[in-house]
């Protein structure tokens, strides 16, 4: 094996919700593998500065709106993207939300936003791009899971619901379109600061507490997931399909501390 086997070069990804976020990690890890753009969000103003940044790094990058809890605005999308380039070969599910309740505060439509976001729409958009994969005999497909497609967290219920149904439909996917030379795998991140959970890192004592339960002693950095991406998406992972790789700083394996007392 050479490094060559992670060269994107001549590769087009597409990355859904790159307003903000891991979205932009992912998609940038992409472009400086090699790889150029399409990236989507609900709005195609929101992506303006990073389209320029991409294009710095000597890519192309179409921007395009999309939202995901929306069939229409799906299929707009693949069709504005599919007559944008001449194929896709990448794809890269990350457009999510979060509510964060106790399980008896959730209500229907907190319930509908985040299965239909997260589980849905990874569904429909896949479904949307493979047909133009499965006609090029190739892709690569990566959907963005969670530490919670493995396992349960209180106040999380509905977005941990539909992480692990991110996880199971990863499987059927790579056995439904592996015989067309298409890949779907799983890149589940553990604990990374985010838009969504900005506000828990201010709380000093959560966040030792937290970095005390992961083995390895600190929240993940944007940089630990740009190596995950980018080799899930190129020759290096061909003959790994259906699987979750977990991002998560050992924090699966299960272990547990107990809350520091207050000072």
């Amino acid at each position: 094996m050479s490094l060559k086997e992670f060269d994107l070069s001549g590769r087009t990804a597409l990355v859904t919700g790159c307003s903000r976020g891991l979205g932009q990690v992912f998609a940038r890890a992409l472009a400086e593998a090699g790889a150029d753009l399409i990236v989507t969000a609900r709005t195609a103003e929101s992506l303006s500065e990073f389209k320029s940044e991409i294009e710095l790094l000597g890519r192309n990058c179409v921007t395009l709106p999309c939202d995901v809890r929306d069939k229409q605005s799906i299929d707009d999308m693949v069709a504005q993207a599919l007559a944008s380039v001449d194929k896709i070969d990448i794809l890269v599910n990350n457009a999510g939300c979060n509510v964060r309740k106790p399980a008896l505060e959730v209500t229907w439509d907190d319930w509908n936003l985040i299965l239909d976001t997260n589980l849905r729409g990874t569904f429909f958009v896949s479904q949307g791009i493979a047909k133009s994969m499965i006609a090029n005999g190739y892709g690569r497909i990566v959907n963005i899971g969670s530490l919670t497609s493995v396992s349960g967290s209180a106040g999380l219920g509905p977005y941990g619901a539909s992480r692990g149904g991110v996880k199971q439909l990863t499987m059927s996917l790579a056995d439904d379109w592996g015989k067309y030379g298409i890949t779907v795998n799983c890149l589940a991140p553990g604990w990374f600061k985010t838009a969504q959970n900005a506000v828990m890192y201010e709380d000093a004592e959560w966040l030792e507490y937290l970095s005390d339960r992961i083995p390895l002693k600190r929240p993940g950095h944007p940089s630990d997931l740009t190596g995950s991406v980018v080799f899930l998406a190129s020759e290096a992972s061909a003959y790994i399909t259906g699987q979750t790789l977990l991002i998560d700083g050992g924090m699966s394996t299960g272990a547990t501390r107990a809350l520091p007392k207050k000072r």
